[in-house]
C-alpha cells in the first residue's frame, strides 16, 4: 500500500468511533493466555499498545493487571478507549501518531499492535517498537483474517455486488482461503535483525451477524468508508437484501486471529 493511500485510509476509523466500538469483534481469550505464557502479560507488566482504537485489546490487557500505555491517532477513538478503561486507572491513553510519539526513558516489557501495525509507517514501526522494549521484551503483532468457513455461499454471492459497486475488491479466492493456507507475515521482523525468530499462533472462530450488525461491521472497514456515498449505499442495500431474502436475516463469518510474537535481542 502506498504511503498516501495508507495515510488517507487510516484516518477513516475515527469518523465513527462509537460504531467501531460496537461493531468490531474482539480477540479470543486464548490469545491473552498465550501472551501471559510467552510474554509475561500480567500484574506489573509494562505494556505499550500501538493504535489502541477504542480499546478492544486494551481492556483485556488492563484487566490482566498490566500497566498499559496506549497510543491512538484519532482523538475520538481515544476518548472511547478512555471511557472503556475507566475501571483500570493504571491504563492511560495518549493521543498522537506512534511515529512521532516520544518514547519514555523506561523501556516496556511488551509492545503490541492489534490490527494496527500495518497502518504504521513501515520505515518506523519495527525499529521504534524495538527501541521501546527492554532486551528480552516481546513485540506482539496480531490481527484477524477472514478465512473460508461460515456461510461460504453468501460470501461467494456478494462478489457480483462488490464488482458492481467497488471493482477494486480482491477476487473471491483471496478472502475465501482456508486459514492454514495463509502464509505467516514474519519476513519484516526477521529482516530487521532486532528480534529473535518470530513465533506464530493462530485461532479460527465463527461470528454470527444479523443483517444490521453485518452492515455495521462493514462500515468499520476503511475501504468501505472510503467509497463514494452512492456506491457505498448501493453496496450495503444490495448486501442487506441478499441476507434478508436468501439467508433468513443472519450470516456467519469465519475469522482467523493470528498472533506473531518476537523477542527483542540484546544490544
Amino acid at each position: 500500500m502506498d504511503e498516501n493511500r495508507r495515510e488517507r485510509l487510516r484516518t477513516t476509523f475515527t469518523e465513527d468511533a462509537e460504531l467501531y466500538d460496537r461493531a468490531r469483534p474482539g480477540y479470543p481469550a486464548a490469545l491473552y493466555a498465550e501472551l501471559a505464557r510467552s510474554a509475561g502479560l500480567g500484574p506489573g507488566c509494562r505494556v505499550l499498545e500501538i493504535g489502541c482504537g477504542t480499546g478492544k485489546a486494551t481492556v483485556p490487557l488492563a484487566a490482566a493487571g498490566a500497566l498499559v500505555t496506549a497510543v491512538e491517532l484519532g482523538p475520538e477513538m481515544a476518548a472511547v478507549a478512555e471511557r472503556n478503561l475507566a475501571p483500570y486507572p493504571a491504563a492511560e491513553v495518549r493521543v498522537g501518531a506512534f511515529e512521532a510519539w516520544p518514547l519514555p526513558a523506561e523501556p516496556f516489557d511488551l509492545v503490541l499492535a492489534a490490527t494496527a501495525f500495518h497502518w504504521i509507517d513501515p520505515a518506523v514501526r519495527v525499529v521504534k517498537a524495538a527501541r521501546a522494549l527492554r532486551p528480552g521484551g516481546a513485540l506482539a503483532v496480531f490481527g484477524t483474517h477472514h478465512v473460508r468457513g461460515g456461510d461460504v455461499d453468501f460470501f461467494t454471492e456478494t462478489y457480483p455486488i462488490y464488482d458492481r459497486f467497488d471493482p477494486d475488491t480482491p477476487p473471491p479466492d483471496r478472502l475465501m482461503t482456508p486459514g492454514g493456507e495463509i502464509p505467516a507475515a514474519t519476513a519484516e521482523l526477521t529482516a530487521a535483525g532486532l528480534f529473535g525468530p518470530p513465533a506464530v499462533h493462530r485461532w479460527e472462530w465463527d461470528c454470527s451477524y444479523s443483517t444490521r450488525a453485518y452492515l455495521d461491521v462493514l462500515l468499520t472497514y476503511s475501504n468501505h468508508r472510503a467509497l463514494p456515498d452512492r456506491a457505498r449505499e448501493g453496496l450495503l442495500t444490495a448486501i442487506a437484501e441478499l441476507i434478508d431474502t436468501r439467508y433468513g436475516g443472519r450470516v456467519t463469518k469465519r475469522y482467523m486471529t493470528e498472533l506473531t510474537l518476537a523477542e527483542r535481542l540484546a544490544g
